[in-house]
């Protein structure tokens, strides 16, 4: 697509949505980007403690292992990327299996797999890579875990240090210094907005005290995202769904916002898939109304089973997407299904995934939203930057994603030091919401400069 017809889509976009033409950002056309040839891989790993074990999908996490991924062209670049590791997510039933290390080793090895076939891939953009990549690394996947029903979740999760580091290769290799420059040009449309607020999503796990919620809402957090999906058979999840509901409204129904304009809290409830039927799901939700939840209900991410093929576009909120979407025909069939957003994470899935998906939905004019992994400061601002360029969410005036890792990682404070961009105040949570402003934007809050910590792991590797 030519400059000209750009521009003119631009205007549009901005006819329709009512939004200021300065949000709209049009990035200068870059030339061809070149073949990029790896000659050369390495990796490493870090393993960070939690606070305290983090529910979701019925199951607990103790720790998350950092991956780092290197990659060097023949020319001599380098990217240096990174990748959160979490089986859970991944493949619930394979966590269940084997020990936790257990896991995160199979996921590991996956990735140090992954790197070594991507040195006989040349590529031009980081998405032809993860193509070309996928089904090879699906592949050694079954074999390295034994499990021939691996969820592509798991395989995503594990490629996700190899996609950083080659978005930050070509970054290097076609002299890109901005985020807006990196979009290759076919996904630019879909990502052209400059958000001045992200709202942030507020993640309360399963076991997390109402004492240390209620102060989360004293601090702004305006956006409650609710875990649900607790462990137990069907029945015994349902009881304690809404027994958690009953206990987390009764604490914040009356917290006043000055962020959404009924001035009262959100919700976002979340059961990753764990509802086996719809059925469930509407007694869930005839619960919150009972009990006057359900107005404050924003969405609900992906409350049913992968597999559940059930209607959803009658449950009076919006149900969105996430683990179900493993490529651009799951995200058509969830849309036939009357699914009405989706859940982007570049940081779980690959960037390149998603931003597939966000043009998608942008053709289709579905709403989006970043969710997190509990990744590392660094992988926040990548999720940051996707988040970004959305258009603002239904019923809000800004964009949204999740963070939790500051109330997750033991370690965090020491974490955020290795952050090229370390204390820029679009790192800090302001009444709820990240504020980004025109150095961000120019600086891609800092993802795209090199951080010491990391490139120090690989100094003696040469």
């Amino acid at each position: 697509m030519n400059r000209r017809n750009f521009v003119q889509n631009i205007g549009t976009i901005a006819a329709m949505t009512h939004l200021q033409p300065q949000q709209l950002f049009m990035p200068t056309p870059t030339d061809s980007p070149k073949t990029i040839r790896i000659t050369r891989t390495a990796s490493n790993f870090e393993r960070e403690k939690l606070i305290r074990p983090f529910g979701f999908k019925g199951g607990f996490l103790t720790e998350l292992w950092q991956a780092v991924a290197l990659l060097e062209s023949e020319l001599g670049q380098q990217g240096i990327g990174l990748g959160t590791q979490s089986v859970l997510y991944g493949d619930a039933d394979l966590f269940a299996r084997h020990s936790e290390a257990g896991g995160n080793a199979f996921m590991y090895a996956l990735t140090e797999k992954a790197l070594q076939l991507s040195k006989e891939i040349p590529f031009t953009t980081p998405i032809d890579l993860i193509d070309k990549l996928l089904p090879q690394v699906m592949a050694e996947g079954q074999k390295i875990t034994g499990k021939k029903d691996l969820n592509p979740n798991f395989v995503y999760n594990a490629l996700i240090s190899v996609d950083n580091a080659a978005w930050l290769l070509y970054a290097a290799e076609n002299k890109v210094k901005n985020f807006d420059n990196l979009i290759p040009q076919d996904y630019r449309q879909a990502l052209a907005y400059h958000n001045n607020k992200i709202a942030i999503m507020y993640q309360v796990p399963y076991g997390m005290p109402v004492e240390e919620i209620k102060k989360a809402a004293q601090q702004g957090y305006f956006v409650i995202k609710i875990k649900s999906g607790q462990p137990g058979t069907q029945s015994e999840m349902l009881q304690k769904d809404m027994d958690r509901l009953t206990q987390i409204h009764t604490a914040l129904k009356d917290s006043p916002t000055s962020q959404t304009k009924n001035g009262k809290l959100i919700y976002t409830i979340d059961p990753n898939g764990r509802y086996e039927k719809k059925e469930t799901l509407m007694r869930f939700l005839d619960h919150a109304k009972k009990i006057g939840a359900f107005n404050q209900i924003l969405l609900i991410e992906e409350p049913l089973a992968e597999s559940n093929e059930e209607e959803v576009a009658d449950t009076g909120v919006i149900i969105t997407a996430d683990e179900s979407i493993h490529d651009e025909k799951d995200a058509l069939r969830r849309l036939e299904q009357g699914y009405k957003g989706m859940v982007l994470k570049g940081i779980a899935k690959t960037l390149s995934l998603s931003m597939k998906i966000a043009r998608l939905a942008h053709q289709r004019q579905v709403p989006c939203f970043c969710a997190d992994l509990t990744v590392n400061p660094i992988l926040i601002d990548w999720n940051k930057n996707l988040a970004a360029r959305l258009l603002p969410f239904p019923g809000l005036d800004m964009g949204m994603m999740e963070t939790n890792g500051d109330m997750n990682y033991l370690n965090w404070k020491k974490m955020q030091t290795y952050h090229p961009a370390a204390g820029a105040s679009w790192t800090q949570a302001k009444n709820g919401v990240f504020e980004l402003n025109q150095e961000y934007y120019q600086r891609s809050g800092g993802i795209l400069e090199p951080s010491t910590h990391y490139q120090q792991m690989f100094s003696a590797s040469r």
